[in-house]
């Protein structure tokens, strides 16, 4: 008996007649249940501003014929519910004449454990660690004028019933601790902010006083913020960071390889597969199957197992993230990216964690070639035009670079570029590949989804630079 039947007047018989009755002429849909319980925790200004609870419960139903797709969704789970929603799928898609997709593979893989973050750590000992940041911060250095941190957590379990009465099943655990610092010197203000998470326990983040790594960090970037000194302009040479800069691979690379895009014909990719778009160095992958990961699945939200799928392999385009709609569209397969944010969306081909792979340069290297440009560390806000692969990234931390050497803190840089043009002027990749601490979330046609990020280093020869220097 499902979880999701218990507090409701459905019986799988029922379940499974009402699914196989309305997909019966449609060439895909399912049937998906979720339920959510979440919590955030605020500390800020000396004080536990917020504390929040909540949970959720519904279910998705999905009737797709051809390229249309018919959606109803209700958090209410009962048989009369159920049946209203069939009845306004069929009546959507009224003579359809389809044959159903039967194919779903199953594996034994799992990439995190069925856990509930919020219940294993007690609200007073989160309450305690919060307090502790602020007393940590402030005691630190007078120049501290702001603390704010946070948690956040959550476990989502989902049940996904497909015709003919396959059932498939996940619970995900996810959680973020994230702390904010303003310092103040001579008049001048400015921000660090660090964050960590995965699909773990709290306690797996913060045992050993790990906060207190946490802290550490936002203050350090504070404080290079606080001596920074103005950016420059122009085009000129730049080296991405490991870890979290890979943001921008995945924002002006990785949603222009997402499979609804190049089926549409409006990403910049869409008709340059098997040919060259960068050079030989770089290999680009999109990995649902690292342990514990924030963007890891152990099945994406269609039912199917998510994978190591590469996209860019030695500078050539290999493959697009697909989920099933979109991949029975292009004649191709899944890839295990079909993703919503929950019960209340459709699917939609979404990334997992987006990574550029080791070369064999290191970064001594790629400093030591660079006569003028800037190193960047990490990135705040950005836009991209997913058509064109325009984008605008700015710089939270970033480092002017002369004569081979790092040199001052820099405020105000701007990366501008596109990302089928940037890919090409990648001409070092390092090999100290870092995976991003756990803090992503990716936005898409109004839904949001956890993700992850990671790079090497790597050397851009060619950049337009958004300086701040008059």
């Amino acid at each position: 008996m499902s979880k999701f039947f218990d507090k409701s007047d459905l019986v799988r018989n029922d379940v499974d007649k009402i699914v196989s009755d309305t997909l019966k002429n449609c060439d895909d849909g399912e049937l998906y249940f979720e339920e959510s319980k979440s919590e955030s925790i605020l500390l800020d200004d000396n004080k536990i501003k917020s504390s929040n609870y909540s949970s959720d419960l519904g279910f998705g139903f999905r009737a797709i014929s051809k390229d249309v797709v018919a959606y109803s969704h209700s958090n209410e789970i009962s048989k009369d519910s159920l049946k209203n929603s069939s009845e306004n799928l069929k009546s959507t898609l009224k003579s359809v004449k389809g044959t159903y997709n039967h194919a779903i593979t199953r594996t034994n893989n799992k990439f995190y454990d069925d856990i509930n973050p919020i219940d294993q750590k007690t609200l007073k000992s989160k309450l305690e660690i919060l307090n502790n940041v602020n007393d940590f911060l402030r005691q630190k250095d007078i120049s501290v004028k702001q603390v704010t941190a946070s948690f956040a957590g959550e476990q989502k379990s989902i049940e996904i019933i497909r015709s003919g009465g396959e059932a498939l099943t996940d619970v995900r655990p996810l959680i973020r601790f994230n702390v904010s610092v303003m310092l103040e010197k001579n008049g001048r203000k400015e921000t660090g902010v660090y964050g960590i998470g995965g699909r773990q326990s709290y306690e797996d983040y913060l045992k050993n006083d790990n906060w207190k790594n946490v802290c550490e960090e936002a203050f350090r970037i504070a404080s290079v913020n606080l001596e920074s000194k103005p950016a420059p302009a122009g085009e000129m040479k730049v080296v991405l960071g490991p870890g979290w800069p890979a943001i921008l691979i995945h924002e002006a690379i990785g949603h222009g390889l997402e499979g609804d895009f190049n089926r549409k014909k409006t990403s910049a990719f869409h008709d340059l597969m098997g040919q060259k778009v960068a050079s030989e160095d770089v290999t680009i992958v999109d990995d649902g199957t690292i342990d514990k990961k924030r963007g890891s699945l152990t099945i994406d939200d269609e039912g199917t197992p998510t994978e190591r799928t590469v996209l860019i392999e030695n500078g050539i385009l290999k493959n697009f993230m697909q989920d099933r709609l979109n991949a029975r569209l292009m004649n191709t397969r899944s890839t295990g990216s079909g993703r919503r944010e929950n019960y209340k969306h459709i699917v939609l081909p979404r990334m997992r964690n987006t990574m550029m792979l080791n070369g064999k340069q290191t970064q001594d290297e790629m400093i030591k070639s660079v006569d003028k440009g800037i190193f960047a560390v990490s990135f705040g806000g950005g836009q991209v035009d997913i058509t064109s692969g325009k984008f605008v990234f700015n710089c939270t931390e970033a480092y002017e670079i002369n004569n081979g050497k790092i040199g001052s803190p820099i405020k105000g840089a701007t990366l501008i570029g596109d990302g089928p043009s940037i890919l090409k002027e990648v001409s070092m990749v390092g090999n100290d590949m870092m995976l991003d601490p756990g803090i992503g979330t990716c936005g898409k046609a109004g839904q949001g989804v956890p993700v992850g990020v990671a790079q090497p280093s790597i050397l851009i020869d060619k950049m337009t630079v958004g300086g701040t220097k008059l």
